[in-house]
Formats: C-alpha cells, structure tokens, sequence
C-alpha cells in the first residue's frame, strides 16, 4: 500500500460514506413500516427492488449532503489525518448528516396526511405558525417513538463513525504525493458531480422527484424510493411554474371555459356562509359513503348526515390541494395547487379574483374566521390578498380559557362566537369559517371525553366533536333573522388518516365531501358524478344568479352545460385529470396512463388500449395546465381574457 499514497484516507472516506447508505436504507425500511397501509408492495421481493432503485436517489442525497465532507477529505494536502483536522470533519459529517436524516423521520408520520414526501412547500406551511414551539413538543409527545428511533439510530451511526480511525502518518511533501492528490481529487469529485446528477449522460438533466415513479407498479411506490431530503433539496429553489405550450389558444377556450357567465338564475342577494372543516374527509361522513359498500363501515358525522337529506350533496368531490392553504385557495378563490403550492410560489401577490371580489362587487360584506392564532396557516395573509373585510381569529375571540392547547380555540366556542359574530352583520354577507378541532393531536373539550365513538382511526372521535360543533351552531343560527336568506356550504380542506382500504387506493386520496344546504331546500339531492372544490366557487354564484363574465377553472354544479364535469388534483408526483368514464395520469407533458373511473386502485394501465375519449381526457389536462400556468405567471387571475 506504500506505493499508493493516501490509500487509507480514501478507503476510510469510502466507509464513511457507505455508512450513510447503510442508515438511509433503514430509514427506509422504517418508513415503509409506518406506512404500509397505504402503499401497495407485492412482496418482499417487490420491496427489495424499490430499495435497489431507490439507492440511485440516496446517492444524490448523500453526495449533496456530504459535499464539503467530502471536499475538505480528499483536499490535497498532507494535514490530513491529523487529530485536529479529523475533529474538524467528524463535526462537519455528523452536523450535516443527520439534519438531513431527521427530515426522513417526518414522513414517518406526516405522509398519511400529505400521501407524498415533503418538500420545500412542506416547509413553507411552517411560516405562519406562531405556536411552533408548542406544536413541536406536541409532536414530541405523541409520537416520542419516532424520536426515540432518529435518537438511537443516531447513536449508533455516531458511535460507528468513531471505531473507524485514520492513523496520523507523517507524509513526505513529495511530486508523487501531490500528483496522487489532485488526480484522486480529480476522479472523485468527478464521480460525485455523476452521483449528485445521477448519471453522466448529457441528454438527461439531473434527476428530480418525478424519476422515482419510472420504476414503480403504481404511483405509491414511488415515495418508498424517494427520501425525503432528496424531495426537499430537488424542491428547495425549484419554480414549477413554468410556461408550456401544449395545446392552441382556441383549443384551451374550447375545451376548458376558462371565463364563465351564467344566467341560469335571476339576480338575489341571500347570505353565503361557507364552513372549510379541517381534514373532515369524505370518508368519515356517512351520507357520502352509502354507495362504497365498504364492509363494516362507520361514520362519525350523524348531524351532517341529517342535515345531507335536505341538502344537495356530491359524493364523488375532491380536495385540489392537500394541505389547508391549498383547501382555502381552492375553494375561495377556485385555484387549486399541483406540484408546488400556489401560495408558495412567487405568484400569489397579484389581483384574484374570487368569491370574495365577486361578491363584494354586488354589496356582499367579507369576512374570515379561524380560531387558531392570527396568521396561522397563512390565511390571514393570503385572506388580505384576496380582499376580505374582516378576519377574526383567536386574538378577536379574546378568551384564551377555551384554547385546546396547541392549535386554537376549540371549535364549539368558536361556531358560537361566529353565529354572534354574523348576528350582528349587515346583510348580505359572505363569512368563511376553518375550523380547528380535527387537527393532530386529535383531542376533544374534557368535559366531552367518552361522548364520541372513538373510531377506527385516531381522528374519529374529533370529528365527532366537530360534527357535534355544527350541530349547535345550526340549532343557534336557525333562530337568528339571517338563518332562512343563507346558502350553506360544507367542505372539507382536504383529507387525513385513513381507516378503509376503498380509500387508501391512489385515486380515492384526498377525497371531501361537498355539502349545499338552503332553509327553503331549494337544492336537494344526491350527485354522484366528478366534483372538486374549485366548482364551490363558480356554483355560488350560479346560485346567485350573479350575471357577469369571471374568471374559473371550475365549473357550476348545478347548471353548467358547456364543461363536462371533471377533476384535475396532483398525486404521487403527476397531475390526474378524472371525467367521464376515465383517469388520465399527465407527467406534465405527456399522459402516461389512463384508468377506468372504477379502477381506483390503479391496476390496470389502458394507455395501450387508447381510444378517442382517452385522447380527448390528455387534450383537456394539457389545456388546463397550460392556461393555468399562463393565467398566473402573467397575472391574469380576472376576467381578463
């Protein structure tokens, strides 16, 4: 080994490194453990090839983590395997290392709620949290196992690392020492610059999120390849919202409306309150699941299922987003969020217009509630851009006695504060509500404790709660003078825990119920057909009758004639666009999949088999894309055409 100069340091580097795998791998493992409800894998031996695809992604990880690790070890110099200097890169390992790593135990937990890794976005929602403190020792509490695990596997790499000792030599400054050097410096940072890129060929770009779905049987088996640094690195200044030139202008007019009018109904002014119930997902409310046939089903909403018999109900709806902010810009203002949220991009400061601008055009007065802390999510901030009147939050609710401890006040207080609060307005008016109560960590009032079932799943019992919470404002608000002029809407932000296996399967992720409820009952019904939350917008004001031209890429559920109904949402690192009898799968480009519309589960690809409805699905997803990228880059959220 003498006449290969510095051959210890390089195989010492080499181990180092593999370490890292070895723990990424295990990470892996782990992650799959607390989430293999969700994700469908054939078999060990299906598993074990995800592992081996996912290897290429743990590569660019750890190359981009430990780049300076690795920069300052192989630096051509004769210093180092000294003590002083290998200190430097334990702590320069060690730091860097295993903040990445933690970021994988995240998604332990938080991946039954997002069904994807997170990313930068995932890191964004964070902002507008006040009690962040309070939430992490929330975390903390509930879910110690997780940190127990980053803690022991940490110990142990750690502990590793150490037993793996370079020998201080004394080099001699010789030609053959330093040419060594530099072409090993040479060599390796060339194989890193491969890993990081995840291959050397010129005519691929460096991997990113979407390549982890080349080498899956369906979608959700992607997320077990990827890790979640790798999502956050790939996203960190990513922008998705770029231009595409897909389809004709006078394709994307034709197929997708972009500006309605309707005239469908005459012109009135009756109350719009709109409730945005936290993470109340479909599955949970029983009058939306009378058609699934799920074996030993049971539902945790007996009041909305009552009220649903008087109401004109969409059991086939889906959230077009998949955290809170999305469901408030989705349902608002009628943009949903794909890839990257809108919220979060470098776009949402620009006129919109929504419900809020529409209806305060004809009189409306506007107003927000949420009981958490002002600010909390970011609807105050992204409420001001789209022209509310009024916000009212925890801070204007002022009795901190009722504060569940970790998100905000608890939703009955808080329903009755706004049934007050709505009493004393000027009519008409439009008030938007997100609750609070059916959030992590899941609690109920104490004096509530054993009232409600507590369910399969550990949100149940807080969705009874918060079903119990509308009950009593409805029983309050029907004796008020504003009750009988109102249109109620009820819709959830988006999804969470799953309890059955019909709603674990790809394309019934994410799914919401979508309520209407009018006194005089003048919508009733049942709709089982494609519904999402960007059509509570444009429904609205078809009810209305609001006759001017606006701007909406969704479509009115009661009455629209010219646009088919469908929904478009992202999942699993790719746009799915639903209607009529199928599911088209869209990597942004291309369409890679289409699925009968009974084919939840995703088993079997008829992308062989297209016909001229699949070719027509494709088209309608590239012109949504394409004016929805258009529409917000240019900033022309309004009717401008």
């Amino acid at each position: 080994m003498k006449k290969f100069p510095r051959f210890e340091e390089y195989k010492i580097l080499a181990i180092r490194i593999l370490l890292a795998y070895v723990f990424y791998s295990i990470a892996r493992v782990l992650f799959y453990v607390y989430n293999s409800s969700l994700i469908k894998v054939d078999g060990v031996i299906d598993f074990i090839k995800l592992c081996y695809h996912g290897l290429v992604f743990d590569t660019t990880t750890i190359l981009y983590i430990n780049s300076l690790f690795i920069l300052i070890s192989i630096f051509p110099a004769v210093i180092n395997t000294k003590k002083s200097y290998q200190k430097v890169l334990f702590y320069i390992y060690i730091v860097t290392n295993l903040f990445a790593y933690s970021t994988n135990f995240i998604d332990f937990i938080y991946y039954r709620y997002t069904f994807s890794r997170s990313t930068r976005a995932s890191l964004d929602t964070l902002e507008n949290e006040s009690n962040k403190t309070l939430l992490f020792f929330d975390f903390l509490l509930n879910y110690w196992h997780v940190f127990l695990l980053f803690f022991a596997l940490s110990f142990i790499w750690i502990l590793l690392y150490k037993k793996i000792k370079i020998s201080h030599k004394t080099e001699k400054i010789n030609i053959k020492y330093f040419l060594v050097s530099i072409v090993s410096f040479l060599a390796i940072t060339t194989l890193c610059i491969g890993g990081i890129r995840g291959d050397f060929k010129k005519s691929t770009r460096p991997i990113n999120i979407l390549d982890g779905s080349r080498y899956v049987k369906n979608s959700g088996q992607a997320d077990i390849i990827l890790n979640t640094p790798f999502a956050i690195i790939r996203t960190w200044n990513t922008n998705t919202f770029k231009k595409v030139n897909l389809v004709s202008k006078a394709q994307v007019d034709s197929l997708l409306v972009p500006i309605k009018q309707y005239k469908n109904n005459p012109p009135t002014k009756p109350n719009v309150v709109i409730f945005i119930l936290e993470s109340f997902a479909r599955e949970y409310n029983g009058a939306f699941n009378k058609g699934t046939k799920i074996k030993g089903y049971q539902g945790y909403t007996p009041f909305v299922d009552s009220l649903a018999q008087h109401s004109l109900i969409f059991t086939n709806a889906y959230a077009n987003g998949w955290k809170s902010i999305h469901g408030m810009s989705s349902i608002i203002a009628g943009i949903p969020s794909f890839q990257n949220a809108f919220t979060s991009s470098p776009y949402p400061k620009q006129k919109i217009e929504s419900l809020v601008s529409t209806l305060e055009s004809q009189g409306y007065d506007t107003s927000f509630f949420h009981g958490a802390p002002n600010g909390s999510m970011g609807f105050l901030g992204f409420g001001n851009i789209l022209g509310y009147d009024h916000y009212y939050g925890k801070t204007e609710f002022n009795n901190d006695a009722e504060f569940d401890g970790v998100w905000g006040i608890w939703d009955e207080p808080f329903f009755q504060f706004f049934n007050n609060k709505l009493t004393q307005k000027k009519q008409p008016f439009m008030a938007t509500l997100f609750s609070v109560s059916s959030h992590e960590p899941y609690k109920v009032p104490e004096k509530y404790e054993g009232k409600f079932p507590k369910g399969k799943v550990n949100i149940n019992e807080s969705i009874g709660y918060t079903d119990y919470s509308l009950k009593q404002f409805f029983a309050s608000a029907k004796k008020q003078s504003w009750y009988k002029n109102t249109i109620f809407v009820l819709v959830a932000d988006h999804g969470n825990t799953i309890a059955y296996d019909e709603y674990k399967k790809e394309f019934n992720k994410n799914t919401v119920p979508i309520l209407f409820f009018s006194p005089d009952e003048k919508y009733v019904g049942v709709n089982n057909d494609w519904a999402q939350q960007i059509d509570i917008y444009p429904t609205l004001l078809d009810m209305i009758g609001y006759q001017k031209p606006f701007r909406s890429w969704g479509r009115s559920l009661i009455n629209d004639k010219k646009v088919a109904p469908f929904v478009i949402k992202y999942g699993s690192n790719m746009y799915q666009f639903m209607s009529g009898d199928y599911i088209c799968t869209f990597d942004g480009k291309k369409a890679i999949g289409f699925y009968d519309k009974n084919d939840k589960a995703m088993e079997y690809n008829l992308v062989s088999k297209r016909n001229a409805a699949m070719d027509l699905l494709e088209l309608k997803c590239k012109a949504f894309v394409q004016d929805y990228m258009e529409r917000i880059i240019d900033k022309r959220l309004t009717t401008v055409r």
